[in-house]
């Protein structure tokens, strides 16, 4: 059976390795190889013009939002909070064309943290922009319950409440247009969102599945790679 190819958006970032130090386009190796675990084949697609994006997308059979910095509150028409991270505007410019693109093609789609935002927003949603209790620790990932919505998408792909591995500050404030709630942290935080009235496979997850051993998801998104 042939491999969806699964396009992966990259940090753009300083990195050091051997003697070099200089600007980076940087992926945890986690991402490819859940993919990979998944059934499918990753390509990474770093920041790029967004008027790329269409041809990007239309070489790939399903896209991954992965996670990072904050998403720049101007880009929902909110006054920056204190708390937010800098902005990264090479990577809010170029994911939220590819997730344009995406949607407009059906090509199937999974934002992860900051892409499960992302998403909402290009779908004209807004962000709670700081909320306790998801980080713990900086640079170790915390861990609490998630339990899905009955028959969501997600819901229909882990049925069970589950321990994710989490971290983030921001969440999903209002839903954009087409998108439902599929899961929620015990403190109400929105922790997955999906289209429904569609056929296209859209869905968002708060956590990083890439940090923990569940593989439902993402073989989903395969699945759905696949069928299209």
């Amino acid at each position: 059976m042939t491999r969806p190819l699964i396009g992966v958006t990259t940090y753009l970032d300083a990195a050091r390795w051997g003697v070099w130090e200089m600007p980076a386009a940087l992926l945890p190796a986690a991402y490819p190889r859940l993919v990979q675990a998944a059934g499918g084949i990753a390509a990474m697609l770093p920041p790029d013009a967004p008027d790329a994006a269409a041809a990007a997308v239309s070489r790939v059979d399903a896209l991954v939002v992965a996670g990072g910095p904050d998403v720049d509150p101007a880009r929902y028409g909110a006054p920056r909070d204190p708390r937010t991270g800098p902005p990264a505007p090479e990577r809010d410019a170029w994911e939220l064309a590819l997730l344009d693109a995406a949607l407009a093609a059906g090509t199937p789609v999974l934002g992860v943290c900051r892409g499960m935002q992302l998403l909402n927003v290009a779908l004209g949603g807004t962000l709670v922009q700081h909320l306790d209790g998801h980080v713990r620790e900086a640079g170790r990932f915390a861990r609490h319950t998630v339990k899905p919505v009955p028959g969501t998408r997600y819901g229909t792909l882990v049925p069970e409440a589950v321990e994710v591995p989490t971290y983030h500050h921001q969440a999903v404030d209002r839903l954009g247009a087409g998108l439902v709630a599929s899961a929620y942290a015990e403190d109400g935080t929105v922790e997955a969102v999906e289209s429904y009235g569609t056929g296209a496979w859209v869905v968002g997850v708060q956590w990083h599945p890439e940090a923990g051993h569940d593989s439902r998801v993402m073989r989903g998104l395969v699945h759905a790679a696949r069928a299209a």
